[in-house]
């Protein structure tokens, strides 16, 4: 049985706008796959990304596309469209991973846990039930469009697992050995939920799962649980600028979907995108396979590698000038033209931030292979009062910021 998704015309309040609209100060707001979403609380996002680094952030993920994939040949169909092998997961197990056209291009990234023996959820950042179900032939499965049935609430932070753990009802000993990319049910405020060990942040955190229509009693819990632990909700903006610190992939900016791609050149592979580790070629059959077993034969033309800006020679542009450096706080997507020393354009810089934790100019950017060794020097464009001009860009490895508490037991 398929149930497609239904896409809206104009943004409509996800399942806690009543309260990120009370709490909302800059009345700032985009739109996330059809909901309305908080860029910013107020009207600087400093005191949220703190939040995300410093204590904890709240943030509301429920936009997401959400799918439950059911019944005895469940296993089987994720294994067919993901690059990772599905058979091998745990009840309770999170993957991160990219599914691919038939060509080996990405179609889009996201989280698949297993509920349940025959049960998976699946998170997309664009449509993509359609695409699972034309790849269920003679499967025995059904598959439902669970957007907004299930709600999601992002809780992230150093402070997040103490304040989660003063917030379940009884069961806060599950937390600790929670490990990373691991899920379990739970109960908050009364209200049954499952906590998966995941987030966008590159920072220890967790994602929690609930009832559509309880999403608000979730939120409410959280937060008057939160004040000693310094809770905070948090907008685009800042995970924004968290997500590329953490060397994160953002769909539409830093790569497209296959299958909205106008050219071939905004067409990825997992293996530019950097995600060659979430591929596994000798799984069995799953869609895309034949390319990519091509690709990692000859090699791949280029990569998204992390890039770490000179800031001496910025700060020397406008000196020279008579100004101080002017960097925007929000992250930039703005795509910037990338070069070799010697002046030959070898790639774009797709996402580009100021780092308040590392002090540091830092950007994803596609890069030609031949360039993309860590150490390797290049140039980046940089524009300074309607002037361009190129300053050094070295590239590093990404993540730039991964502190051990991501991953690590949290302290009881």
């Amino acid at each position: 049985m398929r149930r497609f998704t239904i896409i809206r015309a104009m943004p409509v309040g996800s399942a806690v706008h009543a309260r990120t609209l009370a709490l909302c100060e800059s009345l700032s707001f985009r739109d996330w796959s059809g909901y309305y979403a908080v860029s910013a609380f107020e009207a600087h996002h400093d005191h949220e990304y703190n939040a995300i680094r410093n204590a904890a952030a709240l943030i509301d993920v429920s936009p997401l596309f959400k799918y439950l994939i059911t019944g005895p040949d469940a296993a089987a169909l994720v294994d067919r469209v993901i690059t990772r092998p599905a058979s091998a997961m745990a009840v309770g197990q999170v993957y991160y991973t990219p599914w691919c056209d038939e060509h080996g291009k990405v179609i889009d990234d996201g989280t698949v846990t297993r509920v349940a023996e025959h049960a998976f959820r699946w998170t997309a950042a664009d449509p993509s039930l359609r695409w699972i179900g034309d790849n269920a032939a003679g499967l025995r499965v059904e598959m439902e469009d669970i957007s907004e049935k299930v709600a999601a609430l992002a809780l992230q932070g150093p402070t997040s697992a103490g304040l989660l753990a003063t917030a379940l009802d009884g069961t806060a000993s599950m937390l600790g050995p929670l490990k990373y990319f691991r899920m379990t049910p739970a109960s908050i405020a009364g209200i049954p939920v499952e906590i998966s060990r995941t987030g966008y942040t590159g920072d220890l955190g967790y994602e929690i799962w609930m009832p559509w229509d309880r999403a608000v009693d979730v939120w409410d819990a959280l937060m008057a649980k939160g004040g000693a632990f310094g809770i905070r909700p948090a907008g685009m903006l800042a995970l924004d600028v968290a997500r590329i610190e953490a060397g994160l992939l953002l769909i539409d900016v830093d790569f497209h979907s296959s299958r909205k791609a106008l050219l071939d050149s905004q067409m990825y592979s997992p293996y530019e995108l950097g995600l060659g580790r979430l591929v596994t070629l000798d799984k069995g059959a799953f869609v895309g396979r034949e390319a990519l077993v091509a690709e990692e034969r000859r090699g791949s033309p280029r990569r998204i590698v992390g890039l770490e800006i000179g800031w001496t020679a910025v700060e020397r542009l406008y000196d020279t000038i008579g100004m101080a450096p002017q960097i925007p706080a929000a992250a930039s997507r703005v795509a910037v033209p990338v070069y070799t020393t010697g002046g030959k354009q070898v790639g774009r810089a797709t996402s580009t931030t100021w780092s308040p934790v590392l002090k540091r100019l830092i950007a994803l950017a596609t890069i030609d292979t031949p360039f993309t060794s860590e150490g390797t020097v290049l140039e980046f464009e940089f524009t300074v009062e309607a002037v361009r001009y190129r300053v050094p860009a070295t590239v590093v490895k990404t993540p730039f910021f991964s502190p051990r508490r991501k991953t690590a037991t949290p302290p009881s």
